[in-house]
């Protein structure tokens, strides 16, 4: 590694030896750039990697909230202002109870250069709380949401700082988020991304996460002269990305043989088809239940459950053609990459922000797969948020078909970009490189233009 990328990394070690995930991004991200730093003189003089790698701002603060027994519950709220250079902060709210600064970092500083990649005005963020809703009524998360905004209103703006939804934030929890901030502040605005069609947010919101990351798959597949037509594919997680990533697997042909949650594994090896998935959509979205129903009520599916001593995960070990890592970070170690080369895996698309841990990453590239990061793969759903603030800004709504048009579009930008950049400045095919460093060049051009801010 380059003197100047290892001081800077032993720098943030030693600053922050309590956050391992902002500790394995940053490294990800130097290994990437690390062969620029002797071509691009000015990102070292003015000292572009110090200042990417702390934020412009970090937010904490309590939540108080009443839950339905009368009471008094305490979570931590936070917001992370990453990098403003290009736009608006622009990221997600986490609510689950892993949620800690680290991992906020990582998401954020992640965050930056996904944005970036989508070409769209917008800076990077990430915040949340350690608040679970999962066996919470609805009014326990309103009251939650209610006390949560009643804080973040006043570090937020349309055009300072737009959140969205993430992990354990869906439709319901982005209606009371806005809802408070709208009685709070009398007015109606672009506050929020992800709100429901009814009251500003854009259609193929929720699904736009998925469908990009299948649409800039689809589109290194067809650089190699292939496609998903009779494939089959591995998808982990069974949330809004991994629904939405089976539904477009779908359309395009593939058969998905896995899904899971965080109590197990579920392997339909005869194929998750289009009424299979609208149970799992039912199952998680309005009953809020757990994978392993699916099991119950389609018997040919088989459900492992996690006893929290697996050294690997049995869904990477089942033979297909290309895996979808779309559940949580580090969800993928060093022996399930083995597993999944060893069954002939030949592209691992990242619908999860960084589900791949550093010696997954690099067995990934050893083995000349094709490994597409969550940066890229997963920007669909923040180009949708994009396009949405820019509805809000117009005070439009487009059609549906008008929405996927765009976000196709934009996806294939994005594969012609970080391509363009792996071929450049790293090796052909090393879509990580490729993508850290088309994101870094945008954001570092921003910083210098603008001076020591």
């Amino acid at each position: 590694m380059h003197d100047v990328t290892q001081k800077l990394l032993d720098h943030v070690v030693k600053v922050d030896p309590h956050q391992p995930e902002f500790i394995q991004a940053v490294t990800s991200f130097l290994a990437s750039i690390d062969n620029l730093v002797d071509d691009l003189p000015q990102i070292v003089y003015h000292k572009v990697l110090d200042r990417l790698v702390e934020p412009e701002r970090v937010i904490m603060f309590r939540v108080p909230w009443i839950d339905d027994d009368g009471q008094l519950q305490i979570n931590r709220g936070y917001r992370i202002q990453m990098n403003s250079a290009i736009g608006p902060y622009k990221g997600g709210l986490r609510l689950h109870p892993s949620v800690n600064l680290s991992i906020l970092k990582f998401l954020a500083f992640e965050q930056t250069f996904k944005n970036s990649l989508t070409g769209l005005a917008m800076g990077g963020g990430k915040g949340g709380s350690d608040f679970n809703p999962k066996g919470k009524s609805d009014n326990e998360v309103m009251r939650f949401c209610q006390s949560f905004m009643t804080e973040l209103s006043r570090h937020i703006g349309e055009d300072t700082d737009v959140p969205a939804g993430d992990i354990g934030v869906g439709g319901r929890e982005i209606g009371y988020l806005y809802g408070q901030y709208r009685r709070m502040n009398n007015k109606s605005v672009g506050i929020l991304t992800g709100k429901g069609p009814s009251f500003g947010g854009s259609y193929i919101r929720p699904e736009a996460t998925g469908y990009g990351l299948v649409y800039l798959s689809a589109a290194i597949l067809e650089s190699k002269g292939k496609s998903f037509e009779g494939k089959t594919c591995l998808v982990s997680g069974s949330g809004n990305v991994a629904q939405y990533t089976v539904e477009k697997l779908l359309h395009m042909g593939a058969k998905v043989a896995t899904l899971s949650d965080s109590s197990g594994v579920l392997i339909d090896e005869s194929g998750i088809d289009e009424k299979k998935l609208a149970y799992v959509k039912t199952l998680k979205n309005v009953r809020r239940g757990r994978i392993a129903e699916y099991a119950q009520q389609f018997k040919e599916a088989v459900y492992i459950p996690h006893n929290g001593s697996e050294d690997s995960n049995p869904l990477w070990e089942v033979k297909a053609d290309y895996a979808f890592p779309c559940a949580t970070q580090n969800e993928i170690n060093l022996k399930d990459a083995q597993h999944l080369v060893a069954n002939g895996v030949q592209l691992v698309g990242e619908g999860a922000n960084m589900p791949s841990t550093l010696e997954a990453d690099a067995f990934f590239k050893e083995s000349g797969i094709l490994h597409v990061p969550g940066k890229a793969s997963n920007a669909g759903g923040v180009a949708v948020s994009g396009l949405e603030m820019a509805q809000n800004s117009q005070r439009l709504q487009w059609t549906p078909q008008q929405v996927d048009q765009q976000l196709q579009q934009i996806m294939k930008n994005i594969f012609v970009s970080i391509n363009s950049a792996a071929e450049k400045y790293s090796t052909k095919d090393n879509y990580v490189d490729g993508a850290n460093i088309a994101g870094f060049l945008k954001v570092s051009e921003a910083m210098i233009a603008q001076g020591y801010v």
